[in-house]
């Protein structure tokens, strides 16, 4: 029988029972819920869906018949993280981020870590993220990942692993607060009983850090969000995070490039533009240097980046840190940079580009999670033990058709937390991703965004595959 590790009960979660023995860093909140009518929780689930959608906090779906957008579910039960386990995990992300950015630096100009053999140039020079346009160019404090969101599960006893970092263009984060407000709003008790530490001072804290990493000699530097517009998935969030900010939201068409610097068209004119906090892909940010056909970018930006006169955060090019194929190297690339053992472990990896790991995928498809290198949102991967015949018999071939662009994992017993669903509260599983920013220091909110697989058994918690989300509450000492 396989067993999860319970966050908010003792003893293990199995498909038979619950334990009743509770947490003690849950205990407050156990008491409040079991005094709560099942009643006054619908009422209050249902006055979040309401609020939710007045406030217009939708997901778009692309390829959904239903509609292009829909509300991300929003589960009241939180996910509780006590003091000792925070700074645990606060600790580790950090050191895993700055030994990433050091890892992005390198490879765009000395490749110390090519040439002491630790990662095959290959991995490099191959990767679809791998950017030649940035080799040698000179980025402000030598930072790439600005925002990072690594996506954190525990499983086994109750050990935490990181699935996967998030260093391109990751979201999520308008959905932590947005969260944190609605539980305030509905459950403001809840708060003056719990020392629960803040998280709304985010925008200030990421504001902070965009002004720090300004091109050398900017003292008031403008700062904008450039968005793909409102037709993109995660557009609440980019006029969210503007708003919050203080700054403006832009598209490509409102900037321009002239004498080898950027400026936003304005109703006074013209007005020069300093940090580019984009959340766009590499490939659509100048068609000059990379898709012609992208009508998102901004024609010439690239050049104005390499002569530094602009800071893009994310760092063009940073998404060769946050493929699958580079992160089963995470743990070498923290020790070979910073000299120290990684805090925080990979899930154990699979890496099919090599005869003895594709061998053993193949042989073990039906017990594995196999995933694309280059995929993302819960797409293009195998979950094995929840597949058909087919579906395992169909993934195999594309494996063995391109065995490089595949890795292959055991499938974790993600640990469960209570959350509302239509039978009443039953355990589904979560993960975390905690934001981390990077500029002149290194520095988080303590919590992250806890996604939430709402099917009973499944581990996808991804909100483009039906996940919902839960605020998450690191209890202060």
């Amino acid at each position: 029988m396989v067993k999860f590790f319970n966050e908010m009960t003792a003893d293990d979660l199995s498909a038979t029972a619950v334990s009743v023995s509770t947490r003690e860093h849950y205990r407050a909140f156990s008491t409040w819920l079991n005094q709560q009518a099942p009643e006054t929780i619908r009422r209050k689930r249902a006055e979040a869906d309401l609020l939710f959608r007045r406030v217009g906090i939708t997901f778009a779906v692309y390829g959904d018949d239903a509609g292009t957008e829909r509300l991300i579910p929003f589960d009241i039960i939180p996910r509780i993280i006590p003091a000792p386990e925070w700074t645990q995990l606060q600790t580790g992300l950090v050191q895993r981020v700055k030994a990433l950015n050091m890892f992005i630096h390198d490879i765009y100009h000395d490749q110390n870590i090519i040439k002491a053999g630790i990662i095959p140039p290959e991995q490099i020079y191959k990767n679809a993220q791998y950017r030649p346009e940035m080799q040698g160019v000179s980025v402000a404090s030598d930072i790439y990942a600005h925002i990072a969101g690594v996506d954190i599960v525990r499983a086994g006893q109750g050990e935490f692993y990181v699935l996967e970092d998030n260093l391109r263009v990751p979201s999520g984060v308008s959905y932590m607060l947005e969260d944190r407000k609605m539980m305030m709003r509905l459950f403001p008790e809840l708060f003056a009983r719990n020392k629960i530490a803040p998280v709304d001072h985010y925008p200030d804290m990421l504001l902070d850090n965009l002004r720090s990493v300004a091109p050398v000699g900017v003292e008031n530097p403008t700062i904008v969000v450039m968005t793909p517009g409102m037709y993109n998935s995660a557009y609440f969030e980019h006029a969210f995070l503007a708003q919050q900010m203080g700054v403006e939201l832009v598209e490509g068409k409102d900037l321009f490039v002239i004498d080898n610097a950027v400026y936003m068209r304005t109703t006074r004119g013209p007005k020069r533009v300093d940090v580019i906090y984009r959340r766009i892909d590499d490939d659509f940010m100048d068609p000059l240097a990379f898709r012609p056909d992208s009508s998102l970018g901004v024609p010439g930006l690239l050049d104005v980046y390499r002569a530094g006169r602009v800071t893009l955060a994310n760092a063009i090019g940073t998404g060769v840190a946050d493929d699958k194929s580079i992160y089963p190297f995470v743990p070498d690339i923290i020790k070979f940079y910073l000299s120290e053992k990684p805090i925080l472990n990979n899930v154990p990896t699979y890496q099919c580009r090599k005869p003895e790991d594709l061998a053993y995928t193949l042989a073990h498809l039906s017990e594995l999670v196999v995933k694309e290198v280059h995929g993302a949102g819960g797409y293009g991967m195998l979950v094995g033990p929840a597949s058909s015949k087919q579906q395992i018999e169909d993934f195999r071939q594309r494996i063995i058709a391109k065995p490089d662009g595949y890795i292959a994992q055991p499938t974790l017993a993600l640990s469960a937390c209570p959350t509302y669903v239509e039978s009443g509260i039953a355990p589904r599983h979560i993960d975390l991703r905690p934001f981390v920013l990077s500029g002149k220091t290194v520095s988080m909110v303590p919590g992250g965004l806890t996604r939430v697989a709402l099917q009973d058994g499944s581990l996808v918690v991804n909100s483009s595959q039906g996940g919902g989300t839960k605020d998450t509450w690191i209890l202060e000492n």
